[in-house]
């Protein structure tokens, strides 16, 4: 007898307790198989102390082929799931396609960055919702304040130094908490020249700081950020961004060349294409977690909208406590349904309080209803950290160790580039790269209102980041090479061909101006020609000019390269990209 086949879809709090819990219980009696586009888990709760550079970015991941016995590690991304024939068909991170093979689906997609039509927003901030943004920040922020204390204008000297975080949520609030510390590190060790502090501004529409939490703990959260010089304004929210700065809601205007985004999350644009019944952007399941009218279709985490038993008539929150006991049960009822567990069990939670780091040794935290604040708390969110962590614990301790007792190390490592980690992308676990195999094609980013818009202008990158840019490619799209993605008619197990531009998770085609923002952005690299930045590639100390012998060949002439901002021949401009976005919020932080 033939063992069951068995497929989860991400690796996220769901996704990877889903499979340690199903490898423990069906001891190598079915076939479990993991799709996902990294190797590892990301503990996201202490991903503002990779940015802040307390830990070293491998002390956060935990590796899948290590730590899933009997779990066969899939690298890609789900493109599209034919529920009639319970296939599956993906990309491959060398943008190779495959299919796979099921008896029981388990969806833990997990979420993506929420984005809002704010003009500007897409092109001038980044999100922080995998390790790539969080490198990307701790290179920029070390960039703007190194580039500050070079500057002989107090204007410039000002903007790069004043930092605007937007979503005052548990994300949100430890990212400026540790900022403001880690920026203020810096200054101490080299001052800047007139004199200035470091700026972190904190926005949210909000009336409190962690609208989640108890009144009690909100208020301690902010005091800590205003004691610590943080500029908490409730209330208060982004009208427009821009290349000098970003126009706040009372009208404001705040010069800064950072804008980090931390609104809250919506759910992977996967589970749209089911044409199944949702619930603002997520799956509507039963108790069981299981997919009514698909005895085959399971779905935990962020992308599944859980009834919550506590409180009838609403449905559990998309927050990393949450997601994590979604995944013990849904495996035990997917166990279940193969005659390899015990009996179907529903899903019910008791709320064991929340947590959230503030930075060095105070944090918020009201574990089973009891409220504490200061180093009490502080040491309670660390030792529930190491307790929740899968592995790596042993590291992350030590790491918290060395900090305490050794000055910070603050350089640019510059392996996450501006281009590599965009707003408007359905997967923020993955750094966008400057190329890649087989043959170059046209297509649109998933989302987002930033999504049709390039970072580059025809003459080689350092225009300023207006709309109509062409966009030329350098990723491979998701489906086979010159054609479209096939998707799934909503309701049925047909599929019809769908332009890339339609597949919810079709991946954009990278290009010229995708994977290099214009040099004189915000979160870009500084333009050639300006002072802190590179010189220009024409002037002497610069590099040749790229028609010039000894440089590489210039840009508009015949080449195996397309011109930059324009699309290789016969292959047409891309259209807008229709978004979708589902109100939702993401409280990562609680325990």
């Amino acid at each position: 007898m033939s063992r069951p086949r068995i497929l989860i879809i991400g690796a996220g709090f769901a996704g990877y307790r889903t499979a340690r819990t199903l490898s423990r219980l069906t001891r190598g009696r079915a076939h479990i198989t993991l799709l996902n586009p990294t190797d590892y888990f990301l503990y996201l709760p202490l991903l503002p102390q990779v940015a802040a550079g307390i830990l070293e970015p491998r002390r956060v991941t935990v590796s899948l082929s290590d730590s899933l016995p009997n779990v066969r590690l899939v690298l890609g991304e789900a493109d599209r799931i034919d529920l009639d024939d319970r296939t599956l068909h993906y990309t491959g991170p060398e943008g190779d396609g495959g299919t796979l093979s099921y008896d029981r689906l388990v969806l833990a997609a997990g979420s993506v960055n929420k984005l809002l039509p704010i003009p500007g927003v897409a092109e001038h901030a980044h999100g922080f919702r995998g390790l790539p943004e969080a490198l990307y920040l701790r290179d920029h922020v070390t960039r703007q304040v190194e580039l500050a204390a070079s500057a002989d204008d107090p204007g410039t000297c000002a903007a790069r130094c004043t930092f605007v975080v937007v979503g005052a949520g548990y994300t949100g609030t430890e990212v400026a908490a540790h900022g403001q510390m880690f920026t203020d590190a810096q200054v101490r060790k080299h001052p800047l020249r007139q004199g200035m502090r470091p700026r972190w501004m904190l926005l949210d529409v909000a009336s409190r700081v962690l609208p989640e939490m108890d009144e009690k703990l909100s208020a301690t959260a902010d005091r800590v950020l205003r004691q610590r010089g943080v500029d908490v304004r409730m209330g208060t929210s982004v009208k427009e961004a821009t290349h000098e700065g970003v126009v706040l809601t009372d009208g404001e205007f705040v010069a800064t060349r950072t804008l980090v985004w931390c609104v809250g999350v919506r759910p992977d644009p996967l589970v749209e294409s089911l044409g199944l019944p949702m619930e603002k952007g997520r799956l509507l399941v039963d108790p069981h977690l299981r997919v009514p009218g698909r005895p085959e279709l399971f779905a935990c985490g962020d992308v599944a909208a859980v009834p919550d038993l506590q409180n009838p008539g609403s449905y559990t929150p998309m927050t990393a406590q949450h997601a994590w006991r979604h995944g013990k049960v849904a495996a035990e009822n997917v166990a279940a349904s193969l005659g390899l567990g015990g009996a179907h069990k529903p899903y019910r939670h008791r709320d064991l309080g929340f947590v959230v780091d503030l930075g060095g040794a105070k944090g918020a935290a009201n574990p089973l209803g009891v409220a504490l604040s200061g180093v009490p708390a502080g040491a309670v969110t660390r030792g529930y950290h190491l307790a929740a962590m899968p592995g790596n614990r042993v590291r992350v301790a030590a790491d918290w160790l060395l900090d305490a007792v050794l000055p910070r190390q603050a350089v640019q490592l510059g392996l996450v580039r501006s281009w590599s980690v965009p707003l408007d992308t359905s997967s923020p676990e993955v750094a966008r790269v400057p190329g890649g195999p087989g043959q170059r094609q046209e297509a649109t980013a998933r989302s987002g209102p930033g999504a049709a818009l390039a970072a580059d202008t025809d003459d080689g990158g350092t225009g300023g980041g207006g709309p109509g840019r062409a966009r030329p490619q350098n990723e491979p799209a998701k489906g086979q090479p010159g054609s479209g993605a096939t998707q799934v008619r909503p309701g049925s197990g047909a599929a019809e061909r769908r332009s890339e531009s339609d597949t919810p998770k079709g991946r954009p085609a990278a290009d010229r101006a995708r994977t290099e923002p214009a040099r004189n952005q915000p979160g870009g690299e500084p333009a050639r020609n300006q002072p802190g930045g590179e010189p220009a590639r024409n002037q002497p100390g610069g590099e040749p000019a790229r028609n010039q012998p000894g440089g590489e060949p210039a840009k508009n002439q015949p080449g195996p390269a397309p011109a930059p901002g324009r699309p290789p021949a016969g292959h047409p401009a891309p259209g807008p990209v229709k978004r979708t976005d589902a109100p939702d919020d993401s409280a990562k932080g609680d325990s």
